[in-house]
C-alpha cells in the first residue's frame, strides 16, 4: 500500500478540481470506524435551492457540472460524519437508481461494500490525497476498510495504465475503466452533449438515446428516422447487431449479469454466472416452492410468460393452499410440511431448474421482543429451506443452469444475517417494495438470479401511490402505506395512528381489493372460500410484492422456454 501511495500523489489528475480541502489530522479521526454503509448519508440541498426559473427537468439538466469538481468516474475520498476518510468513485445518479444529487454534492459508490451515498463536494478528497486521508489504525483492524484500499489501488493502477499506454482520458471525460463501463454496447452514455434531446423507445423500455450521438454514430439523419417510428425499436433490441458505429456485444448478457454481480457486505464469492440458453434450447421450468404461501411466484413466472413444466409446493397453511389450488386451477403440486420432505422426494419429483422460499420471520425479526432467534422455534425452518437447496441443487458435472432464491425480513439480528449469510454463502440484496408499489416492504433476498442487484426500476402498470390502488370515491392520506403485516393494526399509520383513507368525510381502512393492489396482485386474488378481512391480511401480509418478485424473475426469460 505504501509503495502505491508515492505514485498516486504524483499522479496529476485527469480534471481540473477546485481548491483541495485540508484532511482533519489523523488524531481527530475515528479509531474504529465501520463500513460507511451504515452511516447516516449526508441529505442532498433541498429543491427550494434550486432556481425554479430554469423550464427544463431534471432529467435534462447537465450532472455535477456546478464548478465544484468531481466528475463521474473520478476516484475520490469520501467523509461521513463518525468514519474515516474512505474511498469511492463519483457516479451517476441513475447508476443508484435513485434521485439525482442535488448542486453542491454527488453521488460516491464506496469501494468495499459498493454502497451508495450523497456526499457534500466539501467532504470529498481527490485519490491523489492519499498520504492525508489514509488511516493506518483502521487499516489494521477493519478488514471492509483494508478491501476497499485493494480495490482502489488496482482500479487506479488500471487507470493509469491505461492513460499512460492507452488512450488518454481528454477534458470532461473523467476516469472510467475500461470494459467496465457499458456492458451492452461498445459506446458508453453521452455526457458530451447533455443539454441535447434524448431518443426514448417503446413504452416500458429503460434506455434512451442522444440524439446527436446517434447521427454521428449511426449516420446523418438515424434520429429523424428514429423519430417517425412508433414505437421504436432502440439499437439494443433490433435485429440487427450493427448500426453504424453503433455495434452491440455479442456476449451483453453475460457483461450485463457481470456488471451487476453481487459485490459487498462479506467475503463471498460471486454467484456462478450461467451463459443465456438459445432460444431454441430452452426448456419450460421446473420448481420447487418452500415456504409457498399464496404462490406469489408461480404468479409472477405466469405473468412473465415462462412456461411451467412443474411446481412443487410446500405448505402448510390451508387458506394459502386454497388461494393456490383455486387461483392455479390445480397446476401446484402440494407436498405438506417441509420438515417432511425427504432425498428420496427430491430425487422423485426432481430435478429442479429454480429452488425459492422464504421461511417465517417471526423468531427472527427484531419487532418481536420474545424471538427466539435462528436456531429455536420456527427460525430454525431455514435449515430445512438449505437443506431441500442442497439436495435440489445439480450433481457434480452437472453444469445446467440452477437458480435459487431465500428471502427474509431485513430487521433481523446481525449474528442472524451473518449466520444465513454463510451458510447459504451469499451475501444478501436489500430490496424495498416502495421503489414499485404504494408501500414500503425491505426485504433481504440471497440468492443467484441474473442481476439481482441491478437498480430496481418501475413499469407503467406499477401502482407506485396508493390513490391508484384505491376504489372510487375514496381518497389517500398518505402517498405510500407503511409495511404490512399479518397484524390488523398495521394498516394505521404513524405513531398517532392515522386511517390511510377517508371516504365520505371519515377516516378508513385499507379494503382487501385495495391491499391486494397495493402489493401488485390481481384484484379479489385471496377471495375465496368465504375468507374473512382479516384473514385475507394475514395471507398477503405473509407474501412477497409481485412487482419485486417480477423484476427478480425477469431475467430467467433467457433461459426457460416463453409463451
Amino acid at each position: 500500500v505504501i509503495a502505491v501511495m508515492n505514485v498516486v500523489e504524483e499522479t496529476p489528475r485527469a480534471e481540473p478540481q477546485k481548491e483541495e480541502e485540508a484532511s482533519p489530522p489523523a488524531s481527530q479521526q475515528p479509531t474504529d470506524p465501520a463500513s460507511p454503509n451504515v452511516a447516516t448519508t449526508p441529505e442532498p440541498v433541498v429543491a427550494d435551492a434550486v432556481d425554479k426559473s430554469t423550464s427544463k427537468s431534471a432529467d435534462d439538466e447537465p450532472e455535477y457540472e456546478d464548478g465544484r469538481g468531481f466528475g463521474i468516474g473520478e476516484l475520490v475520498w469520501g467523509k461521513l460524519r463518525g468514519f474515516s476518510w474512505w474511498p469511492g468513485r463519483i457516479v451517476s445518479w441513475w447508476m443508484t437508481g435513485r434521485s439525482r444529487a442535488a448542486e453542491g454534492t454527488r453521488w460516491v459508490m464506496w469501494f468495499g461494500d459498493g454502497k451508495f451515498s450523497v456526499v457534500c463536494v466539501e467532504k470529498l478528497l481527490p485519490l491523489s490525497s492519499f498520504a492525508s486521508a489514509f488511516h493506518q489504525a483502521t487499516y489494521n483492524k477493519q478488514p471492509m476498510y483494508r478491501k476497499a484500499i485493494y480495490e482502489v489501488l488496482q482500479m487506479w493502477v488500471i487507470l493509469w495504465v491505461w492513460q499512460r499506454f492507452g488512450q488518454v482520458a481528454g477534458p470532461g471525460v473523467g476516469l472510467r475503466v475500461p470494459g467496465h463501463g457499458e456492458p451492452a454496447e461498445t459506446a458508453g452514455p453521452c455526457r458530451g452533449h447533455p443539454s441535447a434531446p434524448r431518443l426514448s423507445p417503446a413504452p416500458g423500455a429503460t434506455r434512451c438515446f442522444c440524439v446527436e450521438c446517434v447521427d454521428l454514430l449511426v449516420g446523418p439523419g438515424a434520429a429523424q428516422a428514429a423519430i417517425k417510428e412508433d414505437p421504436w425499436n432502440c439499437y439494443m433490441c433490433g435485429h440487427k447487431g450493427v448500426y453504424g458505429l453503433l455495434r452491440r456485444r455479442e456476449d451483453w448478457p453475460s457483461r450485463l449479469q457481470m456488471f451487476f454481480a453481487n459485490n459487498h457486505d462479506q467475503e463471498q464469492d460471486p454467484p456462478k454466472v450461467y451463459p443465456p440458453v438459445p432460444a431454441e434450447k430452452r426448456k419450460p421450468i421446473r420448481v420447487l416452492s418452500l415456504f409457498d404461501g399464496i404462490a406469489t411466484g408461480l404468479l409472477v413466472l405466469k405473468d412473465l410468460g415462462i412456461q411451467v413444466d412443474r411446481y412443487i409446493a410446500s405448505e402448510v397453511c390451508e387458506d394459502s393452499i386454497t388461494v393456490g389450488m383455486v387461483r392455479h386451477q390445480g397446476k401446484i403440486m402440494y407436498v405438506g410440511d417441509v420438515r417432511n420432505v425427504t432425498q428420496k422426494h427430491i430425487q422423485e419429483w426432481g430435478p429442479f431448474d429454480l429452488g425459492m422460499g422464504g421461511s417465517p420471520c417471526n423468531d427472527l425479526s427484531i419487532v418481536n421482543p420474545a424471538r427466539k432467534g435462528l436456531y429455536e422455534g420456527t427460525g430454525r425452518l431455514f435449515f430445512e429451506f438449505y437443506r431441500l437447496l442442497h439436495e435440489a441443487r445439480p450433481k457434480e458435472g452437472d453444469d445446467r443452469p440452477f437458480f435459487w432464491l431465500f428471502e427474509n425480513v431485513v430487521a433481523m439480528g446481525v449474528s442472524d444475517k451473518r449466520d444465513i449469510s454463510r451458510f447459504l454463502e451469499s451475501n444478501p440484496v436489500m430490496i424495498d417494495a416502495k421503489e414499485v408499489s404504494a408501500a414500503h416492504r425491505a426485504r433481504y433476498f440471497w440468492g443467484n438470479l441474473p442481476g439481482m442487484n441491478r437498480p430496481l426500476a418501475s413499469t407503467v402498470n406499477d401502482k407506485l401511490e396508493l390513490q391508484e390502488c384505491l376504489e372510487h370515491g375514496r381518497i389517500a392520506k398518505f402517498s405510500k402505506v407503511r409495511t404490512i403485516t399479518t397484524r390488523s393494526n398495521s394498516i394505521k399509520q404513524g405513531k398517532d395512528q392515522h386511517f390511510p383513507v377517508f371516504m365520505n368525510e371519515k377516516e378508513d381502512i385499507l379494503w382487501c381489493t385495495e391491499m391486494e393492489r397495493v402489493f401488485g396482485f390481481p384484484v379479489h386474488y385471496t377471495d375465496v372460500s368465504n375468507m374473512s378481512r382479516l384473514a385475507r391480511q394475514r395471507l398477503l401480509g405473509r407474501s412477497w410484492s409481485v412487482p419485486v418478485i417480477r423484476h427478480l424473475f425477469a431475467p430467467l426469460k433467457e433461459y426457460f422456454a416463453c409463451v
